[in-house]
């Protein structure tokens, strides 16, 4: 077939992908119905928007996390706690699923809108994931999938120890064409235990970054589910962040299904751990401070997991690749 007709086709399909922010509305709605048992803090700012504090002044926690990550996947996912051998050091798991990993991880969780602005002489930057990214950043990757939604409202999820000034507020509003009060922000730091849990549920959205920087076809990715060890919190945020980095990094496991050929299905399997980087090998903390601090000197070939399984669904096989390292893990963790 040729190429330009196939594109053509694949971008044709992916007009019928579902309104991302429509998907996530309902499991805001919840957040906000269940804000005290969940002990998270609703708020409206200064322009209307809703602000929903998981983490900052609002004690928040595992179940706030949890769900965090289910609306940065757009409700297209399944976020779970869950346990394994009770033996070893770190047997709570994060545990996603989706059946559609391309839209949900990339279109929608992934931390991809670069947001800065200075308000009353204090500088705010911030990277904004889940379903606002898809109506208002002009990422290249939204190019790539040919995918822009529209909705009535839209909610961005924020890293962050503070809430979005205005100033932010009123750039993302213009963004996305909404006035500011059809807008959410859920935010969390890293240090809070609803961040870590939310950051940890990355562990499939980094596998699917990770296929997209080896220009794996991305319409051939079919399913996904990945899992990563529970990182204690740190009140520090850059522990907090090397914890978080180092359960998918040295403690991630995903299996991607595939279609097309089985040959592809093998290089990527051998290509996708995290092992495969030349800054693998240490805590993230450590490589974070060999770099003073400049997260875009690693290497991005880092940021995926341990462990993989891309599995070829035209002939059966599966392919095997990288391994949990519970050495460094335990560096990490303890």
């Amino acid at each position: 077939m040729d190429k330009a007709v196939k594109e053509k086709e694949i971008e044709s399909s992916r007009t019928d992908w579902p309104s991302v922010n429509t998907k996530a509305a309902p499991l805001v709605k919840a957040l906000i119905d269940d804000a005290e048992a969940l002990r998270v803090d609703v708020s409206q700012g200064s322009l209307g928007e809703c602000r929903i504090d998981c983490g900052v002044r609002a004690t928040g926690g595992l179940e706030a996390g949890r769900r965090m990550a289910e609306i940065c996947l757009a409700g297209l996912g399944r976020v779970t706690l869950e346990t394994t051998n009770p033996e070893l050091s770190w047997p709570f798991m994060v545990t996603v699923h989706t059946s559609q990993p391309v839209l949900a991880c990339l279109g929608s969780q992934y931390a991809g809108w670069s947001l800065s602005v200075e308000e009353n002489g204090k500088k705010y930057s911030v990277l904004g994931s889940g379903p606002a990214r898809a109506m208002g950043s002009s990422e290249k990757l939204f190019d790539e999938l040919g995918y822009h939604d529209e909705a009535a409202s839209a909610v961005l999820v924020l890293e962050a120890d503070r809430p979005p000034p205005k100033t932010l507020v009123q750039q993302v509003a213009d963004a996305c064409k909404l006035p500011p009060n059809r807008l959410t922000f859920i935010y969390a730091p890293t240090s809070s235990l609803a961040g870590n849990v939310q950051i940890a549920a990355r562990c499939l959205e980094v596998a699917l970054h990770k296929a997209h920087e080896l220009h794996f076809p991305l319409d051939h990715i079919v399913d996904g589910i990945a899992t990563a060890p529970l990182p204690p919190p740190a009140p520090d945020f850059v522990a907090a962040m090397g914890r978080t980095n180092d359960a998918i990094i040295y403690g991630g496991r995903a299996q991607l299904y595939v279609s097309g050929d089985a040959k592809a299905a093998k290089v990527l399997a051998e290509n996708l751990p995290s092992l495969k980087s030349k800054d693998y090998g240490k805590p993230f903390a450590d490589i974070f401070a060999a770099v003073k601090g400049d997260f875009y000197a690693i290497d991005r070939m880092l940021f995926s997991p341990a462990k993989v399984t891309v599995t070829a669904l035209k002939t059966g096989e599966s392919f095997e690749a990288g391994h949990i390292d519970t050495a460094v893990l335990s560096r990490s963790f303890a």
